[in-house]
C-alpha cells in the first residue's frame, strides 16, 4: 500500500469544511480592509530565499526543500510567503500602482522540520503584505487585520507580543554589543550559534536550543539601541494599537526568525497548543524590496499558520462547520421511473438544493438504507402511481412522515421547509 510522506496530511471531507470556513473569513476580511489576492508559484529560485529570508536563518540553512532543475539551476519549494510576494511585486512593477499596494495570499508552504502538533512539512499560511508606506499607522492596520481574523475565527485568550528590532543603522551598535556578550560565553553556545556569532549575531536571539535561549534571555536587546526615528515609529505603533483597543505586551527579546525584519516585529501566542504557542506574526521589512532588485519601497506584513489556528480552535472547543449534508435523496420505486430520476435531480440541483441518487442498482429498500447512511433530511420517492397523478412522495427521514407533493410545486415546497 502506498503511503504519504512523513509530515504531510490528507485533508478529507468532514475536515476540509473547516478550512473553507477559515478561508471564507480571510477573503471577506481582506475585502473589507482593501487587500487583493495574489497567487505566487510554489517554487522559486533558491537565491530569492537566500537573499530575502537570510542564509543564516534556520529556514534557509536547515529546512528548505531545494533541488536542481534540468539545467542545473537551484530551485526551492517556498518555505514562506513574503519573499515570493516581494519578487512578484518587483517583477510585475507593482510599485507603479497606486500606493500603498495591499496584497494577501493563502497557500501551502514547505519546510523540512520535525513534524509535531500543528506543524507539518507541508503547511498552509494566510499572509498579508502592504507596500509603499512607512507610516506606523500601516503597521497598526496590519496587526488589526491579523487580530480581526482570529476574532472572526472564534479564538480567545490570545497574547499579542510586540517589539522593534530597529533599522540597519541602529542595529550596528546592537551587533557589537551582542558579539561582546556572546564571545565570552562561546563554550555554552550550540555549534550553529558559534558559527553565527561572527556572521550574524542577531540570529543568536532566535535560537531554539535551551542553552542558547538561557543566554539570550540576558543578552542586550534591540529596544536599548533604537535610533530616534525607530523609537518614534515604535511609539506611534503602540499609540495606534491603543487607539484600536488592541492589547499587547512588549517583549524586548522578540526578533522573529527571518532576517528581513526592520523596526516593528510582533507575534500572536495562544497557550492551548503547548510550548511552541506562536500561531502567527510578522513585522516591517523596509529594505526587502530593494534587496530583491526593486526600488526602495517600504513594506509590512504578517503570516498565519492555518494548521496551528485550527489546532488552537479545536483545543478551545470552538464550534466549527461540519461536512455539509445532502438535503434530499431521489429514490426510484420501480424500473419504469429511472429516466425521471435524472430529470428531478437536475431540477433540484439547478435550484440550489443538494441532491443525489443511487448508482449501484439497489432496490427500494437498499436505496432507502443508503439515504439513511448518507444522513439526508428527506427522500423523494418516484413511484409510477404518484407520477401519473403529477405528484412525488416526500419522506422525512427523522420522523418517517410521508406526504405527496405536486411535481410542479416540489422546489417551492422544499425551500419552504428550510425556513
Amino acid at each position: 500500500m502506498m503511503k504519504k510522506p512523513r509530515g504531510v496530511a490528507d485533508i478529507l471531507p468532514g475536515e476540509v469544511e473547516r478550512w473553507q470556513y477559515l478561508e471564507g473569513i480571510i477573503r471577506e476580511l481582506a475585502r473589507t480592509y482593501g487587500y487583493q489576492e495574489i497567487r505566487t508559484p510554489v517554487f522559486e529560485f533558491t537565491e530569492l530565499f537566500q537573499r530575502g529570508v537570510g542564509e543564516e536563518t534556520d529556514i534557509v540553512a536547515k529546512e528548505m526543500y531545494s533541488f536542481p532543475d534540468r539545467r542545473g539551476r537551484s530551485l526551492s519549494l517556498r518555505p514562506e510567503g513574503t519573499a515570493p510576494v516581494v519578487r512578484a511585486f518587483v517583477e510585475n512593477n507593482l510599485h507603479t500602482w497606486p500606493q500603498p499596494v495591499k496584497l494577501y495570499y493563502v497557500g501551502p508552504m514547505f519546510r523540512y522540520d520535525r513534524p509535531q502538533a500543528g506543524r507539518w512539512r507541508q503547511f498552509h499560511q494566510f499572509g498579508a503584505e502592504a507596500f509603499g508606506s512607512a507610516d506606523p499607522a500601516l503597521d497598526t492596520e496590519v496587526i488589526a487585520l491579523l487580530m480581526d481574523f482570529y476574532a472572526g475565527a472564534g479564538l480567545k485568550g490570545l497574547t499579542l507580543e510586540l517589539n522593534s528590532v530597529g533599522c540597519p543603522e541602529c542595529r550596528r551598535e546592537l551587533v557589537v554589543a551582542l558579539r561582546t556578550y556572546f564571545s565570552s560565553r562561546q563554550e555554552d553556545l550550540c555549534r550553529n550559534c558559534r558559527e553565527r556569532l561572527e556572521r550574524n549575531p542577531l540570529r543568536l536571539l532566535d535560537c531554539k536550543e535551551e542553552g542558547c535561549r538561557s543566554l539570550a534571555a540576558k543578552a542586550p536587546v534591540p529596544l536599548a539601541f533604537l535610533c530616534a526615528r525607530c523609537a518614534a515609529h515604535f511609539a506611534a505603533v503602540k499609540e495606534g494599537l491603543a487607539a484600536y483597543g488592541i492589547n499587547y505586551t512588549v517583549n524586548p527579546h522578540l526578533v522573529r526568525g527571518l532576517d528581513y525584519y526592520t523596526g516593528t516585529a510582533f507575534e500572536v501566542l495562544v497557550p492551548e497548543i503547548g510550548a511552541q504557542s506562536a500561531i502567527g506574526g510578522g513585522g516591517r521589512y523596509d529594505n526587502l524590496v530593494e534587496a530583491c532588485g526593486g526600488p526602495p519601497v517600504p513594506g509590512v506584513g504578517f503570516a498565519v499558520g492555518l494548521e496551528r489556528t485550527l489546532l488552537a480552535l479545536q483545543q478551545q472547543g470552538a464550534g466549527l462547520p461540519q461536512a455539509p449534508q445532502l438535503e434530499v435523496f431521489v429514490v426510484a420505486a420501480g424500473e419504469g421511473v429511472t429516466g425521471k430520476v435524472f430529470e428531478v435531480l437536475r431540477l433540484l440541483r439547478k435550484a440550489g438544493i443538494a441532491a443525489d441518487r443511487d448508482y449501484l442498482g439497489r432496490g427500494l429498500k437498499g436505496q432507502l438504507k443508503q439515504a439513511h447512511r448518507r444522513g439526508v433530511q428527506r427522500v423523494i420517492i418516484l413511484g409510477e402511481e404518484e407520477l401519473q397523478r403529477g405528484n412525488v412522495a416526500v419522506r422525512a427521514m427523522d420522523t418517517g412522515e410521508q406526504v405527496e407533493v405536486a411535481e410542479t410545486e416540489l422546489i417551492a415546497w422544499l425551500k419552504m421547509q428550510r425556513a
